[in-house]
């Protein structure tokens, strides 16, 4: 199949002149111009729909690719998002991929298919395929990663720095006496969890304490397997005297198997979450959590999407929103 590296070999010239000849052919001298077209012309390539011509190819709707459209987290995110893309004329599509990759490279082919103008991205991977001698913002439509970071170079990303939350969320842990922490991580896969499962090391490390990893086990964000990891944790040995939940629903299931076997949270055992979705403050103790800013996660991909959906070019950017330590009721000193 030709693509534009094709093209470049057969021209003599680079794949960001193939590339430019196709956006931007005024920036290109006319000899090579030429050449590069007659190439274009014998082998009938099409250029990819996803670059400028597309942009002006208005559809007023964006699509969110989300692992779990539904989760307590992203509704407030999904939220944010909806309001400012309404007052700006656009309508927003959700994604929902359980964490699928043909399902993110589905969605978001809306854009290719002039279904949506815009992608807000939620997932780890990027839904393309791109070349990585040619600019990544002359390849893409407009686009904002967020919360579960794509590692490359060149987009719009929105998040917390999760590790530095983890790891102060552990600190007040250990403040309250406890050195036996257990963790009830999220995927393993996830740039998030492996961000928190940094930050909870981190602290015992600074802490002078060794990582025991039969003190780690795994939710992957899903009740029933935290309810199991909770299980799992209690059973050992020398159990933990808290648990560090990587997700606050994970944590309400920790709790709730907790009290089903008899413990007291936290008299027993102290119990830490992170997001502080909208439950948090309800549920039986109330949650000790690390909040996430939900909503402000929400607008500022929004702030950073818009100027794209204008016709400005992609940006790259990294905006690192604060979080905090909520102190609850789940949490309390260790046992003596």
């Amino acid at each position: 199949m030709t693509g534009i590296r094709e093209i470049a070999i057969e021209a003599g010239v680079s794949p960001a002149t193939v590339s430019r000849v196709i956006r931007n052919p005024e920036l290109v001298s006319k000899e090579r111009r030429q050449r590069v077209q007659a190439v274009i012309d014998r082998t009938g390539y099409t250029p990819n729909s996803l670059g400028v011509s597309l942009r002006k190819a208005k559809t007023n709707r964006l699509v969110a690719i989300i692992p779990d459209a539904i989760s307590a987290f992203n509704y407030p995110v999904i939220r944010a998002m909806e309001s400012i893309a309404l007052e700006n004329g656009y309508s927003l599509l959700l994604g929902d991929t359980q964490e699928m990759e043909t399902r993110e490279r589905s969605f978001a082919a809306m854009v290719s298919s002039r279904q949506a103008d815009g992608i807000l991205l939620f997932c780890p991977r990027l839904p393309f395929d791109v070349e990585p001698s040619i600019p990544l913002a002359n390849q893409l439509p407009p686009m904002v990663n967020a919360c579960e970071l794509v590692p490359v170079n060149g987009l719009p990303q929105v998040n917390i720095d999760n590790r530095a939350a983890a790891r102060d969320g552990v600190e007040y842990l250990l403040s309250l006496g406890h050195t036996r922490i257990g963790v009830i991580a999220g995927n393993l896969k996830s740039p998030s969890t492996k961000d928190r499962l940094a930050g909870y090391k981190d602290a015992l490390r600074q802490a002078g304490l060794a990582i025991d990893e039969q003190c780690i086990d795994v939710g992957d964000y899903g009740l029933e397997k935290s309810e199991q990891a909770t299980r799992r944790l209690m059973k050992q040995p020398q159990p933990p005297t808290a648990i560090f939940a990587f997700s606050d629903e994970m944590a309400m299931a920790c709790i709730a198997t907790l009290c089903k076997s008899g413990y007291r949270v936290p008299d027993d055992i102290s119990v830490l979450g992170f997001d502080n979705i909208s439950y948090a403050n309800y549920c039986n103790p109330s949650l000790t959590t690390i909040a996430q800013p939900m909503s402000d996660i929400g607008r500022v991909c929004m702030e950073l999407l818009l100027p794209q959906l204008r016709g400005e070019p992609m940006v790259a950017q990294n905006i690192v929103l604060d979080h905090t330590l909520i102190i609850r009721e789940s949490t309390g000193p260790v046992k003596t």
